[in-house]
């Protein structure tokens, strides 16, 4: 669909980029979730945002075309943030719009904390507040035990917890393209209809991507130590939208509701719906979303030094 790079992380690590879009708008970073590769984020969506924006998505370490070796060189889910950079650095852009989903979610709100100076905004969806998260203003929010937010997978619809003990289960190609199927189904949520066969293109299409079916989980296994940081997201400045999925089966309300609470100056939107994945009825209102939002920092005056 655009120009294909491959971005050096390190040494030993390539992650395959796409460049698309407008030369002379303003660059907008799509972040995907956890082992999922840049073109999980449907080429309908990217096809909305190139009509403002050049837009980047890229494969995750051990996704995609980048390099797959997590049983060699294992990693922590905070080196998948300073990936993000390196994407940012291999292309040549000094600020982006960062647009993060599920994963992704964590990952620019770790980037908000660590590199501001990159981002002209940030959006995030299907997704949580680093762990330790307040209201603005202080205080808990009531969400967990202790008064803050509640522990990992609490909220989760037990039908994904079940499909995720098979999750590295061996498959042969038609089988785990019918499990990937049963996955997106669940996350889809009980309120929009599903269309199997569009989910089963995508998994075809990211199969011949990848050049192989199985699924390493590895960001299932990344350490996850450096994300419970959710008290820092006061101090964030850069404009944030939160888009809230409402059925969203992983990160269900009031989940976005507290990223929103955390970040002094986020704006929350809802999308009538949603879910934890990116059918055809959710991206027209997606993409008006985040174009929403990029518009109004795009457009707004500079300051005089």
């Amino acid at each position: 669909m655009g120009m294909e790079h491959f971005a050096e992380v390190t040494d030993d690590v390539q992650l395959w980029v796409e460049d698309v879009g407008r030369p002379d708008g303003s660059p907008l970073l799509l972040v995907m979730g956890a082992n999922a590769s840049g073109p999980t984020w449907p080429d309908d969506l990217v096809a909305r945002l190139v009509t403002r924006h050049r837009v980047v998505r890229y494969d995750h370490r051990d996704t995609g075309r980048s390099t797959w070796a997590f049983d060699t060189r294992p990693y922590a889910v905070t080196d998948l943030a300073d990936d993000a950079v390196a994407v940012l650095d291999a292309l040549g852009i000094d600020r982006a719009h960062v647009v993060g989903m599920s994963m992704g979610g964590t990952l620019t709100q770790l980037l908000l904390l660590d590199h501001p100076d990159r981002l002209l905004s940030a959006t995030v969806f299907a997704t949580a507040a680093l762990e330790g998260a307040v209201p603005d203003g202080g205080g808990p929010d009531g969400g967990g035990p202790d008064g803050g937010a509640p522990p990992p997978f609490s909220d989760i619809d037990p039908r994904l917890l079940d499909l995720w003990e098979h999750l590295s289960d061996p498959r042969d190609r038609e089988a785990e393209i019918a499990w990937r199927v049963e996955h997106w189904r669940l996350l889809n949520g009980r309120s929009l209809p599903f269309d199997e066969d569009e989910f089963r293109r995508l998994e075809e299409r990211l199969i011949e991507h990848a050049g192989r079916h199985d699924n390493p989980v590895a960001h299932a296994r990344a350490d996850q130590s450096g994300l419970a940081r959710g008290s820092e997201l006061a101090r964030v400045t850069v404009p944030t939208l939160v888009v809230e999925a409402p059925e969203d089966p992983v990160n269900p309300p009031p989940a976005a509701r507290r990223i929103a609470d955390a970040i002094p100056s986020a704006r929350l939107v809802t999308i009538p719906g949603m879910g934890h994945a990116l059918g055809s009825p959710v991206i027209p209102p997606l993409a008006e979303a985040i174009l929403t939002h990029t518009a109004q920092i795009d457009t707004a005056p500079v300051d005089e030094p």
